[in-house]
């Protein structure tokens, strides 16, 4: 197979593969900030498609929740895109298990953060709902994790 069908055909596998971490992220994201972390207000999306009775907290509170509940996403979601990526996605072998697991988080830990303080930024200065500040968090993750993990963690 000629190599640019081959790049191609591991994007649309990196890209099913997201999607998977993706909707695990976004569910979890939004259990946490229901139920535990409250930081959902009543325009978000999944409150008004859903039904969902929510405690409402200003913007301040609702920013801090939405940045612990994202962090709390992170790691479930993340175990789920490396077990797809290793399995389906990038060939293992550039690094030991230990030190792979250890890139793959520390990729992924960089590009939540830089995600995690845009969406508190666009929530406690501009209002923005929880929902389009969270997307900026998962375009952040996209941009910078398949580059990291192409070229740095595995073995293409």
């Amino acid at each position: 197979m000629p190599s640019e069908y081959a790049t191609l055909i591991q994007f649309i596998k990196y890209a099913l593969a997201g999607g998977v971490a993706t909707l695990t992220h976004i569910t979890i994201f939004h259990l946490v900030a229901w139920k535990l972390f409250p930081s959902l207000g009543p325009q978000d999306h999944a409150v008004r498609f859903f039904h969902l009775p929510i405690r409402e907290v200003n913007d301040f509170s609702r920013a801090r929740n939405s940045m612990i509940g994202n962090i709390i996403a992170f790691f479930f979601s993340n175990m789920v895109a490396y077990i797809i990526n290793i399995l389906w996605v990038f060939e293992r072998g550039r690094h030991s298990l230990a030190i792979e697991i250890l890139l793959f988080y520390l990729v992924s830990g960089i590009s939540t953060v830089i995600g995690t303080v845009l969406m508190g930024i666009l929530i406690k200065r501009f209002g923005l709902l929880t929902t389009y500040a969270f997307a900026s968090n998962i375009l952040t993750a996209v941009l910078i994790n398949y580059a990291m993990r192409k070229y740095f963690i595995f073995l293409g």
